[in-house]
């Protein structure tokens, strides 16, 4: 097992990789900008060290800066935890090369699953069901139409790296196109660097789920569930549930081998989510893979009791599952709501400053990862998320109830939050009763 862990990442996670390190016996090594001096995991690592500015470009995404904090502390790994360089091939080339183990998956399986391209061809050769579009990225806009053509307006243009809805536009006629390629080529470059696109044929409101899996470096792969993550806004995941309300058990198994098919054929190695959108006949299409923990990982970890971090460092230090398949049970139902310091009366505005309450809801089965305290000063130069609320509870009503409880009780003051959208989200009818989709929230915000 490993002696001493860096974790180059920020916030609550960066607090939840902390303490999985903490509770194994291992030390750890926080990285933080400087905008992120005052930032709680710092006061809990055995060591801290300083990467840079507040510019991402120049701290949590330079790799010179975050190898080189790793050689001074001596750090047998780096967790990278999600975003910045948790995706990033190179940074776990440069940690392999420097004889430091990345706890992900293998080079291979990160450049090959953030290609989208690749990873849809990938699902092809497995067998794997995948949304109609091209075999790889457009590169003459006149072929591009051609094959929109084809396929069928509406069409989605996607960046075939990074995720979040970057790079990402819909179009619905030939005029509308160009402009997408154009927009999402320019977004992806300047998000990830990389401004290759492709197309797929546009689904109207489908659902989207997503299966969490494991996997270690003895070829073991195994499923642990499904997430639903269809309540979305701008391709923005707001609220994620496990089990999907909507999933009849016949498509959830094809699902679930289906995931498995594409891991085995992808070699893949720790901790990854293979996403599928399912349409209204509940047929499912693979979209893509993310090769890293996900920020919904709680809701998977409550129905099954998994600690899926620890699972990812002993799998990084080589150790095989310690659990098979039929080991694996699922109670009750969880889900999890993102605390983001963002005005949703305002366009969703974000809110960054000086948090003077943070008083966060309690209880049987409720769950709280945040890094915020009274006094915290949320900066605006990251993402806005300062926390995720998770219940767990018997039945999806019960999870609803308490949920609902939760949003009540939970006091923050100095900031706006998107905690008035959850409530009114755990009060609309169409959710209580488990029949939305990706296009369920716009319809709530438009009801304003």
């Amino acid at each position: 097992m490993f002696r001493r862990i860096l974790i180059a990442n920020r916030g609550e996670i960066a607090l939840r990789v902390l303490r999985a390190c903490r509770e194994m016996g291992i030390q750890t090594v926080a990285v933080y900008s400087k905008a992120d001096a005052q930032s709680m995991h710092l006061r809990l690592a055995d060591e801290t060290i300083c990467i840079g500015p507040a510019a991402s470009a120049k701290s949590y995404l330079s790799i010179p800066n975050i190898m080189s904090a790793a050689e001074i502390a001596d750090v047998d790994a780096i967790h990278p935890g999600f975003g910045f360089l948790s995706e990033n091939a190179h940074f776990a080339e440069v940690c392999r090369d420097s004889n430091i183990v990345f706890i992900g998956p293998p080079v291979d399986a990160i450049a090959n699953m953030g290609d989208k391209a690749k990873a849809r061809e990938m699902a092809r050769r497995a067998g794997v069901p995948t949304v109609p579009g091209t075999e790889g990225t457009v590169e003459d806009e006149s072929e591009a139409v051609d094959i929109a053509r084809g396929i069928g307006y509406p069409v989605l243009v996607k960046a075939k790296a990074g995720g979040g809805g970057k790079g990402m536009r819909v179009a619905h006629n030939d005029m509308s196109l160009l402009n997408a390629i154009q927009g999402a080529r320019a977004e992806a470059q300047a998000a990830f660097g990389d401004g290759g696109v492709y197309l797929e044929k546009y689904l109207d409101r489908p659902r989207h789920v997503e299966v969490q899996i494991l996997a270690d470096a003895k070829g073991n792969v195994l499923t642990l569930g499904e997430r639903d993550c269809s309540m979305q806004r701008r391709h923005q995941k707001v609220v994620e549930e496990s089990p999907s309300p909507l999933l009849p058990k016949d498509v959830r198994k094809k699902m679930f081998k289906a995931a498995h098919r594409l891991m085995k054929t992808a070699k893949y190695v720790n901790a990854g989510t293979v996403e599928f959108l399912v349409d209204r006949d509940n047929s499912f299409y693979f979209i893509e893979v993310n090769a890293r923990i996900q920020v919904e990982h709680p809701v998977t970890e409550m129905v099954t009791g998994i600690d899926i971090v620890k699972e990812q460092i002993r799998i990084a230090a080589g150790e095989p599952l310690s659990f098979g398949q039929d080991d694996i049970r699922f109670r009750g139902c969880a889900m999890e709501v993102r605390i983001n310091a963002e005005d949703p009366d305002a366009d969703f505005r974000p809110s960054p400053g000086v948090v003077r309450s943070w008083c966060p809801p309690g209880g049987p089965g409720v769950r709280v990862d945040s890094h915020v305290y009274p006094g915290y000063r949320i900066p605006p130069n990251y993402d806005s998320m300062i926390g995720k609320l998770i219940v767990h509870k018997p039945t999806r009503r019960e999870a609803i109830e308490a949920m609902k409880g939760c949003l009540d009780e939970f006091v923050v003051e100095g900031v706006h939050t998107t905690i008035p959208l959850h409530q009114r989200i755990f009060r609309h009818g169409g959710f209580v009763a488990g029949h939305y989709d990706t296009g369920l929230v716009e319809d709530i915000l438009a009801r304003r």
